[in-house]
């Protein structure tokens, strides 16, 4: 595929402008794809600044990136104008910390988090990997909102790796940094069945609020109430007290400092679930949902409309 000449000065425009740029389907905070994912997480790992492109919506970039760098697929990463690589080259770079030497930044900590299984999960975790055969262990992986993800997968030597109750847990670079201290248990209760994961450094969870409590606290200053619905949707029904919104972005309120208590709002209390957990994922502590949103402000204060 030829570059079209006007195509190829936007591209050079951006690498010239910024030292890192990585060109992903989505964005770093909300990835379109698993590739991505994975490279913008190795990107965060480092700490190192960087631009970002979607090209999702940018489909002459889309297209045109692919010709620029001689490179089929999408993501790709460029620094200082040089195309480093897509998914498996950044991820391997980071692993090792050839990217962190690349981006300037100090070397990663690779020290092996400290983990405890405990006798109940060490019991069932030995049972599937005798299942599984020669050669496994217990992948561990941690999400940027904490999440525990365990799978068993053959032993990696280039992994990060430490063993408790006789168990080697992997880890990636980043979950490793985020599963220090992290328990794994094994339970047959009231919580239901299987293995339980505690990390203390997980952010505290998502609370629900009513719309009672949540007039209460804005009105005393002690909340932050963000109404998460489009502009046209508020019109048809708006909270009877101050709120913010997304209309100019979210950076602003993602901005605030990390300690700021917020709710979230929205017709039912789905859509804002998500947004508290996409800023618990951004380390805010002091987290609510305004439960059954506006259809359970209506039922509070007849002044509110339904729809």
């Amino acid at each position: 595929m030829s570059l079209d000449p006007a195509l190829r000065a936007r591209i050079e425009s951006v690498l010239a402008a910024n030292p890192v740029v990585l060109f992903l389907k989505g964005t770093p905070d909300a990835p379109q794809c698993g590739f991505s994912a994975k490279t913008a997480a190795a990107m965060d790992a480092t700490g190192a600044d960087y631009a970002h492109v979607n090209v999702l919506t940018d489909p002459e970039i889309r297209e045109g990136i692919k010709a620029y760098g001689d490179w089929p697929t999408i993501p790709q990463l460029y620094i200082r104008g040089e195309l480093v690589g897509g998914c498996d080259i950044v991820t391997q770079m980071a692993a090792s910390g050839e990217l962190h030497a690349a981006l300037g930044v100090a070397a990663p900590d690779r020290t092996p988090p400290q983990i405890t299984i405990t006798p109940a999960a060490a019991e069932m975790l030995k049972s599937a990997l005798s299942n599984a055969g020669e050669g496994y262990a217990l992948q561990v992986e941690v999400d940027k909102g904490y999440n525990a993800r365990l799978q068993l997968a053959p032993v990696d030597d280039s992994a990060i790796a430490s063993e408790s109750a006789g168990i080697r847990a992997q880890f990636d670079l980043l979950s490793a940094q985020r599963a220090r201290g992290m328990t794994i248990d094994w339970a047959d209760d009231a919580r239901g069945k299987g293995l339980i994961i505690d990390n203390p450094n997980a952010p505290p969870k998502v609370q629900a609020l009513t719309p009672a409590q949540v007039r209460e606290r804005v009105q005393a200053g002690t909340l932050v109430l963000v109404d998460v619905r489009p502009a046209d949707e508020r019109a048809l029904a708006e909270a009877p007290v101050a709120y913010r919104h997304f209309d100019d972005g979210v950076e602003e309120i993602e901005a605030l400092p990390k300690d700021t208590a917020l709710a979230f709002l929205c017709q039912s209390g789905a859509r804002s679930g998500q947004a508290a957990e996409h800023f618990r994922a951004l380390g805010f502590k002091a987290l609510y949902n305004v439960a059954g949103g506006m259809v359970a402000w209506a039922d509070l204060d007849p002044a509110v409309a339904r729809y």
